[in-house]
């Protein structure tokens, strides 16, 4: 026996809203391909009303200058798909040695392509306004990146005014390995770097688990100690006018 499809019909009714959860500010961030260790950081220090929000953009394993390089050609497509019809206050590209070979000025080209609408910045932007925050000039630096890399970083940072005392990698190729790099054995990197005459210390890289010791090393060192996704997670906070100091993770995100 066949029966009619019967035409349901909602009752008309007040919607009521709030604010939703993202009622402070809206940050995107694109990642790499195979990132690992940025979105739980950013998720660890958001703030209560702040919402983060992710995309990828595709890379090969391997991080090289030439890999790095390519990524510039597919960040306004990547930078699209982050909340097309919402309010994003900010968009970031999280990856500090992308920023460094492709450029900070390029890189918010693109970016304001796929997001017009949001406020636009690199991660490199953000550990060079950290620095700058701390007052610090003469710097080390620690990385687990190739030396092609490294020594394409050291002249880009001096380039923006920091004197570059020393830059070290640990020469890993594969992005896999460097999310794998042991938070103590960072510390333990990072303290062998440092020399009297540095102001500060620079942990460079997003995917290297640096914001679990941040705060020990400062410590320890007695002096600043900046950390890619510190200094990013900080920086997209400050734009987007949410002003929260957070403990535990070094002096940046606590008093500045």
């Amino acid at each position: 026996m066949k029966t009619s499809a019967k035409e349901w019909v909602s009752a008309p009714r007040g919607v009521r809203f709030d604010r939703g959860r993202h009622w402070r500010a809206k940050l995107g961030f694109v990642v790499l391909a195979m990132e690992q260790t940025i979105e739980e950081d950013v998720f660890r220090l958001a703030p209560t009303g702040v919402g983060v929000h992710f995309t990828r953009v595709q890379m090969a394993n391997q991080v090289t200058v030439a890999t790095l390089e390519a990524t510039a050609a597919k960040l306004a497509e990547a930078a699209a798909l982050l909340l097309p019809d919402g309010e994003l206050n900010v968009v970031c590209f999280a990856c500090t040695s992308a920023s460094v070979v492709i450029g900070e000025d390029r890189v918010r080209q693109e970016l304001a392509r796929g997001a017009p609408q949001a406020r636009v910045t690199t991660l490199i932007t953000g550990v060079i306004q950290a620095l700058r925050a701390l007052k610090v000039q003469r710097i080390v630096v620690g990385t687990p990146y190739l030396d092609e890399i490294n020594s394409l970083e050291a002249r880009y940072l001096q380039r923006q005014g920091f004197d570059v005392l020393d830059i070290q990698g640990l020469n890993i190729r594969d992005d896999a390995d460097m999310v794998r790099v042991a938070p103590d054995f960072i510390q333990e990197f990072a303290r062998s770097i440092d020399r009297p005459a540095a102001e500060g210390i620079f942990i460079s890289c997003g995917a290297l688990r640096t914001l679990d010791i941040v705060e020990a090393l400062e410590q320890e060192v007695g002096k600043p100690v900046v950390a890619s996704n510190q200094a990013m997670i900080w920086e997209t906070l400050r734009l987007s006018g949410v002003n929260d100091r957070i403990e535990g993770y070094g002096q940046l995100l606590r008093r500045y």
